[in-house]
């Protein structure tokens, strides 16, 4: 089965995708970014997520990533997840499958 493929900004995404991504990257994201072309040719920087029905390609840039990490309150100040914040967000996504595919997941 081909899974859909999303290009979309980080802001756009719902909240629950939002936790999820945190918990495959606690670490921050910005030394997790690829690099694609897009549909004119130009180099965009993403962050890849993937789900059981959908590949995301979250764009930011590293910038953009490091500001993310920055003013997220689930974030201390060196840009790391917060145990309990972990703690929380593991409990309410351990039904959740596809975050075991996800490369950086360890949950």
């Amino acid at each position: 089965m081909d899974k859909k493929r999303v290009a979309k900004e980080f802001d756009k995404l719902e909240p629950t995708l939002k936790e999820q991504l945190k918990l495959v990257y606690p670490e921050g994201f910005s030394d997790f970014l690829i690099t694609y072309k897009n549909k004119d040719g130009n180099d965009v920087s993403a962050l890849r997520f993937e789900t059981d029905e959908t590949i995301y390609l979250i764009r930011m840039t590293t910038k953009q990533a490091l500001q993310i990490i920055e003013a997220d309150p689930d974030y201390d100040d060196d840009g790391m997840l917060i145990d309990d914040v972990k703690s929380d967000y593991e409990d309410k996504h351990a039904e959740v499958d596809y975050l075991n595919e996800n490369e950086n997941y360890d949950g």
